[in-house]
């Protein structure tokens, strides 16, 4: 099969750091479906991983968190699908990734796609909004009776955008996303945001001239440190925080003490790494995301498409990625 792989953690720019290469094609067994991938996209998670992470004794690794593609075959325990079907899913940290054209996942982890819209639409969302509906719901506790408002910073990059949207559509909370260009802007309002900010600027004043004094939620996506203090003075006591984004540094909490304020950590990858006894909450979201795509209630989050899937192409889109400028979900379709 045709894959797109890496030997050693190097530069985006340097020719040796994505390649073409021919690897055997995967069998299924257990669990496991093996799909013939139409789309993907990519996502911060894949630049880390290429940029920090080596290969054991030199090995081509295959990275890739976001699949559409078509079921070829099934392992003998499978229960949930059938070859021929289509399905969607952000995969397994520890296993070989979506930049293949074929690949192994565990059905658990596996939804049946969204029929309304086309592969490169769909490969723009299983990884964000696994990731933004178990942070807003597991980790915040959120439900659809949940008042109060939430603070979004970052709204605008590939968890921001359907995180929004989750946000505004099944619940009650008053929607506020961070962004600092025009463009970015207006992208959230698009995607139903009540009140967009600037995170280049004070975040309190803006709250309060938008008639938020104070957030019940904050959902760090990215730079949380920078953010940290203007976050804990703008929570309402007793509020919630829940993060995504590494630190170079430990974070100090101790001055959420004073009001009573919780921290909440969110990794969509815990539930298959740790082979979590709720793995499956995984494919039931996946399958519920699906229909509210079908039913006109989200939409897709992709920004930009990139072409083929091929080193070249994933050198551009990582690039792109490492730029810090994307809007929504880069996507790239077919070998």
């Amino acid at each position: 099969m045709k894959a797109v792989a890496y030997r050693r953690p190097l530069p985006i720019t340097d020719a040796e750091s994505l390649l073409d290469v021919t690897l055997p094609d995967p069998v299924a067994a257990g669990r496991d479906l093996l799909v013939r991938v139409e789309a993907v996209s990519v996502n911060p998670v894949d630049v880390k991983i290429r940029a920090g992470s080596t290969p054991a004794d030199g090995q081509l690794k295959v990275i890739g968190w976001d699949a559409v593609g078509t079921v070829a075959a099934v392992g003998e325990k499978v229960t949930l699908f059938k070859p021929g079907e289509r399905v969607w899913y952000a995969g397994d940290i520890t296993r070989p990734g979506s930049n293949a054209e074929l690949q192994l996942v565990d059905e658990r982890i596996v939804g049946h796609a969204p029929t309304s819209i086309p592969a490169a639409q769909a490969a723009a969302l299983p990884l964000t909004a696994i990731t933004a509906w178990e942070l807003l719901f597991d980790r915040l506790g959120t439900t659809a009776d949940t008042e109060g408002a939430l603070l979004i910073i970052g709204a605008a990059g590939g968890v921001g955008s359907i995180l929004t949207q989750l946000a505004r559509r099944l619940t009650k909370l008053t929607v506020i996303g961070t962004a600092s260009r025009p463009e970015t802007q207006a992208w959230l309002r698009e995607l139903g945001a009540h009140h967009v900010i600037d995170h280049h600027q004070p975040l309190l004043p803006q709250l309060q001239a938008a008639g938020v004094p104070q957030v019940t939620a904050v959902a760090g996506l990215t730079h949380t440190p920078t953010y940290y203090t203007q976050i804990v003075e703008a929570l309402a006591p007793q509020g919630k925080l829940a993060l995504i984004d590494d630190f170079k540094e430990p974070l100090d909490v101790m001055p959420m003490k004073r009001k009573s304020l919780s921290l909440h950590w969110e990794l969509m990858f815990t539930r298959s790494m740790m082979q979590t006894a709720d793995m499956h909450k995984q494919h039931e979201l996946l399958d519920e995301v699906a229909k509210l795509v079908d039913a006109g209630r989200l939409r897709s989050t992709l920004g930009e498409h990139f072409g083929a899937i091929n080193a070249a192409n994933l050198k551009r889109a990582h690039a792109f990625i490492e730029s810090g400028k994307a809007r929504g979900k880069v996507v790239l379709e077919g070998f």
